[in-house]
């Protein structure tokens, strides 16, 4: 009852709020605070709202704005723009209407050609034509040229006043050849004088140039001279000479008694037994190149003969059965040959340079039949073994191809283009069809002969560069020089497969290009290494079999005797061919 009672008169007469009073008997107020059950609504965007409305239906829509959040009335729409929104006011333009440096400026739809037309013509006559008038016949500017003119403009002149004009031009052509006769001749005839560059005056289509000079004066033909010989100087290579390709024959004669060609074989040479031996002791040395040598190669089937190419530049041929002499000596590369190869019968051979050149040479005459090159370094050079395709040449090159080459013609008629660094073998396998290389970016690629297209690509990491590969006689497997020091055994089946429990180790060839190679019975294999040693394995079983002590630094070559079973041939860089037995 005391809290009622508090609640009883809370405004004086003077509506001022009243204190609430209680007793002190009475129990402490409490406040409840009051509830509904309507949800709470914010009515504050509401009555944002109903302002805007009211005032937008109020307020004209200002023309610079882009989006208009409402449906304005037709009266909103076309009601006049005024107040200080209108662009020519001066706060229209500060509120945001200029786009221009000027101010604001309407667009106009009129042509570019008429805005032209009418632009030179009133820059010309003084008068152009009206672009607010409605009807296009009313003229601003000078009304005197106006009718003086006949209203034409700079691109419709009559044609009486074209003729007019190119009678005023006839004239003064006229009157300026008149002037020319009274000038003073000697200004005429001195060419540094104005008067003589007008009269002599020529349009640079008027024909070809008068008084060419035919014959060239002492100092051209002095400088036409120095940069020839400049020209052949690069193209010769690093000494500035082109070599002359020649051929000196040391032996005796080049035909014995009965007319037979000094690189024909001998009629007894057989091979005595299939049983193949490691040799034993030196028999032979051939010494002749002033370099290194970096390639051997016996005469195909008999091996009467032995070809060796030198970072000397020559290619020198020696007899291995009877004198043991050089019989011939070929000179045609101006710098180190890289490899040789014979022709199936011998009759010929290849060889390539790294004067960027490869030649084809007549074993017997020493002639060169053909030079090859693309400009690249070539690092191997290979005939097709076929007996009916020995006019084709492929070349591995330094620029990651595999050129061929149709020697008939002397054109290339395919490039394999698939390694990704140079190439350094290429081998033939299953009866000639496919080929085998390698190359420097670690991999073995396989090819159809004549399709561009790898077959078989064989790269695993642990892998390395294979600079030499040779085949086995049963022609079932490849040997492969790997930069790790040791030889792998890869299949020539379809899958080409890793041998993995044939390796052939203990040789050191990191760095070089040491030719790997087999007995003619396949029983051994045999490698030379960067000591300058002459490694034999037993094929079977892996085991090294014999080492040989054969050059002083690198032994790079090694040649089984195709006939005689126990006898090789090697070559180093110490430029020494050895034979042993």
């Amino acid at each position: 009852m005391d809290l009622l009672q508090s609640y009883t008169d809370q405004n004086d007469d003077d509506g001022s709020p009243k204190q609430l009073t209680s007793s002190p008997e009475a129990s402490p107020p409490r406040l409840l605070p009051s509830k509904t059950s309507a949800p709470k609504v914010d009515d504050t965007m509401l009555a944002l709202t109903v302002a805007n409305a009211n005032r937008t239906l109020s307020k004209p829509i200002d023309p610079t704005q882009h989006l208009v959040a409402f449906n304005p009335t037709y009266d909103q729409l076309w009601a006049p723009i005024l107040g200080p929104s209108h662009p020519y006011a001066k706060d229209g333009i500060a509120q945001g209407m200029r786009n221009h440096k000027l101010g604001f400026v309407e667009d106009a739809s009129i042509e570019p050609f008429v805005f032209d037309e009418q632009y030179n013509t009133f820059h010309k006559y003084g008068y152009a034509a009206d672009p607010s008038a409605s009807a296009g016949n009313n003229f601003i500017g000078d009304m005197e040229a106006l009718q003086k003119n006949d209203a034409i403009s700079v691109y419709n002149i009559p044609q009486h006043e074209q003729k007019k004009r190119k009678i005023e031009k006839k004239k003064e052509m006229s009157e300026s050849e008149d002037v020319e006769m009274e000038l003073n001749p000697a200004e005429v005839d001195n060419p540094a004088s104005d008067v003589w560059l007008m009269k002599n005056r020529k349009s640079p289509w008027s024909g070809k140039k008068e008084g060419l000079q035919t014959e060239l004066t002492e100092e051209q033909k002095k400088y036409a001279e120095e940069y020839a010989k400049k020209k052949g100087e690069e193209k010769g290579g690093e000494k500035g000479e082109v070599t002359a390709d020649k051929s000196t024959f040391h032996g005796k004669e080049e035909r014995d008694y009965q007319g037979r060609s000094w690189i024909a074989p001998p009629k007894d040479a057989k091979a005595t037994n299939d049983h193949c031996y490691i040799p034993k002791r030196l028999v032979h040395t051939w010494s002749g190149h002033t370099k290194g040598v970096s390639a051997i190669r016996f005469f195909p089937k008999h091996g009467h003969l032995i070809l060796s190419a030198g970072m000397d530049t020559k290619v020198k041929i020696w007899d291995v059965f009877n004198s043991g002499k050089c019989m011939r000596t070929y000179m045609g590369h101006s710098q180190a040959v890289r490899d040789i190869s014979f022709c199936n019968d011998g009759s010929k051979f290849l060889t390539a340079g790294y004067d960027k050149k490869i030649k084809y040479w007549d074993t017997e005459t020493g002639q060169v039949i053909s030079t090859f090159s693309t400009g690249k370094i070539p690092y191997v050079v290979k005939l097709n073994p076929d007996d009916d395709k020995q006019n084709i040449l492929l070349a591995g090159m330094s620029d990651k191809k595999i050129v061929q080459w149709d020697m008939n013609t002397g054109q290339i008629t395919q490039e394999y283009d698939q390694h990704l660094g140079a190439v350094n073998t290429i081998t033939f396998v299953d009866n000639n069809r496919r080929f085998v290389t390698s190359s420097d970016d670690k991999s073995l690629r396989v090819w159809e002969y004549g399709i561009p297209v790898v077959i078989k690509y064989i790269s695993e990491p642990h892998m390395h560069s294979m600079p030499s590969i040779s085949v086995h006689p049963n022609t079932n497997w490849l040997a492969a020089q790997s930069l790790d020091n040791q030889i792998l055994i890869y299949s020539t089946r379809e899958r080409f497969q890793l041998n993995k429990k044939k390796r052939f180790a203990g040789h050191i060839v990191a760095g070089y290009a040491c030719q790997v190679n087999f007995s003619p019975d396949g029983r051994f294999v045999m490698s030379g290494d960067g000591e300058g040693k002459c490694w034999f394995w037993d094929w079977k079983t892996c085991k090294v079999f014999r080492t040989l002590k054969c050059h002083e630094g690198v032994c790079i070559g090694c040649e089984w005797h195709p006939l005689e079973q126990s006898k090789v041939a090697t070559c180093g860089w110490d430029g020494l061919i050895k034979y042993w037995d």
